[in-house]
């Protein structure tokens, strides 16, 4: 679908979302255009205050929104773990996590679990929450799982002996992108492993789109005002990766203009390493050792699913 638009989201009327990341940009306009079509959002953010705000300038502009904001520290896996049993506490289904949250090219630093803040954050912190969302997920009809990428994946070339940087000369960039790199193998080895038993599972990325994210670069803030989409347009992809009916587990969504960067969201192309189904697995061993989240119904559709035909799957 060519064009594709908030126009084209369906009614979300009785709808349940969780978006990490909503105090601005992406999360901020993505939460702002599902409550406008009726969904009901839960913000999981590390700033609630600021959630708040993000919060009633929703309900002011979208009369009767429902929008719950709770604290999530995505470089916290006791937060993670805290925000989740919440969530599954509160709630009795989930039809969209969107998974939005991240940090890019800061300066070296370590989550609270000891993990480089970007892998930490990017990957360990979205495995973790994704696996201790999965009871809600896999009990609601026709659940998805969004997790968001980037076209810096196609730097990603992560060493598995050495995730942390304890070893090697910090390269922030590098780091980045292997976070980001992470992200597809998750996302398409979730995919793999659910099965036909599991959520919808679908990557995007915004391509080049002005936000605060890129705050710890200058090169990258100073060419935002050049080259970069605004955020109403850039958040394009991951709405549709939420919200299109069309779109089939394993997807991956980007701009389809000049150099994946811009224009409206179609299937884009993932790096021949993000479909490395060995890598794929080895970071999966390592994310379940390092968060201790297992997801064994996961497990078990990839169980038993290993023989079955691939019509049969999603």
């Amino acid at each position: 679908m060519s064009n594709w638009t908030t126009k084209n989201i369906p009614d979300l009327t009785g709808k349940r979302v969780v978006i990490t990341g909503a105090t601005s940009g992406l999360g901020e306009a993505a939460a702002r255009a599902l409550t406008q079509k009726g969904a009901k959002v839960v913000f999981g953010v590390r700033n609630t205050e600021k959630g708040d705000a993000v919060a009633q300038r929703i309900r002011d502009a979208v009369p009767g929104a429902g929008v719950d904001v709770r604290h999530l520290d995505l470089a916290d896996l006791a937060s993670v773990e805290t925000f989740a049993e919440g969530v599954l506490r509160d709630y009795d289904r989930l039809d969209v996590l969107l998974n939005n949250a991240g940090v890019m090219v800061p300066p070296f630093g370590k989550t609270k679990d000891g993990f480089e803040l970007q892998m930490g954050t990017n990957h360990f912190g979205t495995f973790a929450l994704t696996g201790r969302l999965m009871p809600l997920l896999t009990t609601t009809p026709d659940a998805r799982v969004v997790v968001t990428s980037s076209v810096a994946h196609k730097q990603g070339n992560p060493d598995l002996e050495d995730l942390d940087w304890s070893r090697r000369s910090y390269n922030r960039w590098q780091a980045y992108g292997d976070s980001k790199l992470a992200n597809l193998l998750f996302a398409f080895e979730l995919d793999r492993r659910c099965g036909a038993r599991g959520p919808t599972v679908i990557a995007a990325h915004p391509g080049w789109t002005a936000t605060d994210l890129q705050r710890h670069s200058g090169v990258a803030s100073f060419l935002n005002h050049i080259l970069a989409m605004p955020v109403e347009k850039g958040v394009l992809s991951q709405l549709r990766a939420a919200t299109d009916p069309q779109l089939a587990s394993g997807d991956y969504i980007g701009p389809a203009g000049f150099g994946d960067m811009r224009g409206y969201p179609d299937h884009a192309k993932a790096s021949s390493r993000a479909h490395d189904h060995q890598l794929a697995a080895r970071l999966w061993a390592i994310s379940e050792t390092r968060t201790g989240v297992r997801f064994p119904v996961a497990d078990e559709a990839f169980a038993d699913s290993a023989e079955a035909p691939v019509a049969e799957r999603r």
